[in-house]
């Protein structure tokens, strides 16, 4: 897995569109809220709708999943590419990451397909 072949899948997703909204990093949106922060060796997903349950991938995945810096707090976790965390489940983690995102969008900014 590396960070283009996780890119095109995001931008796979109904209403997924990329964006920089900081120079240099690239993160993946639906509507305007972010799903995925895509680096060269880690993504960002929000893993669970508290740090307590995001926390339950990091005990599982000690060395390869992390709390996010600043909004670990909400779910956020950082997966690093290529450890333990197999492709299968980055991919299914991305799907949760999108689907939570799309769960609190406005009826009126939810895609469609």
């Amino acid at each position: 897995m590396d960070d283009a072949a996780l890119l095109s899948y995001c931008l796979a997703k109904p209403g997924a569109w990329q964006d920089e909204p900081w120079e240099g990093d690239v993160v993946a949106k639906v509507g305007d809220k972010i799903f995925a922060f895509l680096g060269a060796t880690s993504v960002g997903l929000k893993c669970g709708r508290t740090r307590e349950e995001a926390d339950e991938l990091v005990r599982v995945y000690p060395g390869d999943v992390a709390a996010s810096a600043y909004i670990g707090r909400y779910g956020w976790n950082v997966i690093q590419f290529g450890g333990a965390v197999s492709d299968n489940e980055l991919y299914e983690l991305v799907d949760l990451s999108y689907e939570a995102v799309v769960r609190k969008l406005p009826k009126s900014k939810r895609p469609t397909a």
